[in-house]
């Protein structure tokens, strides 16, 4: 069943002006393309930790398809923007190095609901990633493919927040095992994923694979591009999803605090690349 909100033939690919394409960009947005084309592992393990709920099977098979368009029009513009990047090759070398078990029967969080938890936790990320990507770049047919996958990437997190609400009356998380859920997952975004995604994407040789540089190489690019508003929506929508209340005395330090540990990590990434 297709169950998109956009086409790929939507994008205004004859705007694409390559005097505009920003180096970092180029290569962040190569490993981006992997891992949302990726999606359909994680279909197939949703669809094994809810085997008996077909409302939400079909929502995240619904979810799956668009993921795998965003990687589709994400590689694309970055075919535009280094016309050697073979993105069929670079997937099959992804997809050699990476893989998740699709065979799970149960939630590697421990319950459903901290599945979900854990979802709207990515859905966070990539939300605020592509709305600061869209926010900073100049190229035009990039700042139409962030937008809309931008919107998508919200209302996906809606998609999982409902299914959590649902699970919540079954299985009743409270705050602080929602909280460690999402903190958990959040931590992963220095696990292989996006590293060698990175290292996939952009070696230019046969390199051996370094998680460590690999990951410090995609951080420093992607970190920049954030600026406050980023910041806060995507704490926002933390908080809502670990049951903790936005816009409060402790939302307001733990903002403070992320902006401090973006712009620190920001300057020791740099010092480190240099």
């Amino acid at each position: 069943m297709a169950y998109r909100h956009w086409a790929i033939d939507d994008i205004p690919w004859d705007r694409f002006d390559r005097s505009k394409v920003d180096g970092d960009q180029l290569k962040i947005i190569k490993a981006a393309a992997m891992v949302e084309y990726n999606a359909a592992d994680y279909v197939a393990y949703l669809e094994n930790v809810f085997d008996d709920d077909d409302k939400f099977v079909q929502a995240a098979r619904c979810w799956g398809e668009e993921e795998v368009q965003h990687g589709q029009a994400l590689s694309r513009w970055a075919a535009l923007g280094d016309p050697d990047f073979d993105f069929d090759q670079r997937f099959a070398d992804f997809r050699d190095g990476f893989k998740i078990d699709t065979t799970a029967d149960a939630s590697i969080r421990g319950s459903r609901c901290g599945e979900m938890v854990a979802r709207c936790m990515v859905e966070v990320g990539t939300s605020s990633y592509y709305s600061a990507i869209g926010d900073s770049t100049e190229e035009p047919v990039l700042q139409a493919i962030c937008r809309k996958i931008a919107s998508d990437e919200l209302r996906h997190y809606k998609l999982f927040y409902d299914h959590l609400r649902r699970y919540l009356d079954i299985e009743g998380l409270n705050k602080l095992e929602r909280l460690r859920v999402a903190v958990g997952r959040i931590a992963e975004t220095e696990n292989d994923e996006l590293s060698y995604a990175y290292y996939a994407a952009n070696r230019s040789g046969q390199e051996a694979y370094d998680r460590r540089a690999s990951n410090r190489a995609y951080m420093q690019r992607a970190f920049k591009f954030y600026k406050k508003p980023h910041i806060h929506r995507g704490l926002a929508m933390i908080f809502k999803a670990a049951g903790l209340r936005p816009h409060s005395p402790l939302f307001n330090a733990t903002a403070a605090g992320a902006r401090w540990y973006m712009q620190a990590q920001q300057r020791r990434l740099n010092r480190a690349v240099a």
